[in-house]
């Protein structure tokens, strides 16, 4: 599971771009009790959900015309100039070039060879979140795309990722974890084939998928439900998992529920 002690590929940061950030902060407030606090004037309308006063995710405008609302999930990078000539070297495309970001931290934004749209922060002041894997906050993280075996691939140039094959009913579903340590303890996310599996779909398009971890799926299912958003996968059980269900925002933003199994 996640934890803030980031390292070099740890998901260190989480943000929504929103068409209309007001409605998306009363939304997760609902479903999360995520309070929402602005950066300040200068952030042109970007602040941080929190919970129990610590950052468990952002909010910002949607800024590119005809994009559409969606989370994206950022990776630690030592060394964000390097991480963007490997996402280059791999294939990938950089969609923003590294830039600083006040001090806080260095920012780049990328799309991999598949089209799933990712980012690397390299942290100065601002090291990443501040809650991970308690209730209401990111608790995994997973790809969905066309060709699980290429994305390990591509993934492993910038961030050297290894992984575990795990069969599970009609497919094989690949566990990341860091590139150094324990496996299991440095695990953090997952490969399925895009359309199988949970959220699955012949619409759905290759893309970085969070994991909220609650107490209830069944009761955050309603929650959602009850605050205009919709569910994409009704909760169900997964052996040796957990519960979870796919659901999205109003304004169309995926995300994920998981009750993680205990023995997890």
């Amino acid at each position: 599971m996640l934890g803030t002690g980031f390292r070099t590929g740890s998901p260190n940061w989480l943000d929504l771009g929103s068409p209309d950030t007001d409605a998306a902060a009363r939304f997760y407030g609902a479903v999360f009790g995520w309070s929402f606090v602005s950066a300040g004037p200068e952030a042109g309308g970007y602040g941080f959900f929190q919970l129990d006063g610590k950052t468990v995710a952002a909010l910002g405008p949607l800024t590119d015309e005809g994009a559409a609302s969606a989370w994206m999930v950022h990776f630690m990078s030592p060394d964000i100039q390097a991480t963007a000539q490997a996402v280059k070297d791999g294939g990938g495309r950089v969609r923003m070039e590294p830039m600083d970001v006040m001090g806080e931290g260095w920012l780049a934004q990328f799309t991999d060879p598949q089209g799933a749209e990712f980012a690397s922060w390299q942290p100065g002041r601002t090291a990443g979140l501040e809650l991970t894997s308690a209730e209401n906050s990111l608790v995994w993280v997973e790809l969905h795309v066309p060709d699980p075996v290429a994305a390990l691939s591509f993934y492993s140039g910038p961030f050297g990722w290894r992984h575990e094959e795990m069969e599970t009913p009609g497919m094989t579903y690949r566990v990341l974890s860091l590139t150094e340590g324990d496996k299991q303890q440095t695990s953090f996310g997952g490969i399925a084939p895009q359309g199988e599996g949970a959220g699955g779909g012949s619409a759905m398009v290759p893309r970085w998928v969070p994991y909220f971890h609650v107490s209830d799926v069944d009761a955050t299912v309603s929650a959602v439900e009850g605050n205009g958003g919709a569910v994409l996968m009704p909760a169900a059980d997964v052996p040796d998992v957990g519960r979870i269900a796919w659901a999205s925002d109003p304004a169309g933003a995926v995300f994920a529920l998981l009750k993680p199994n205990p023995q997890m």
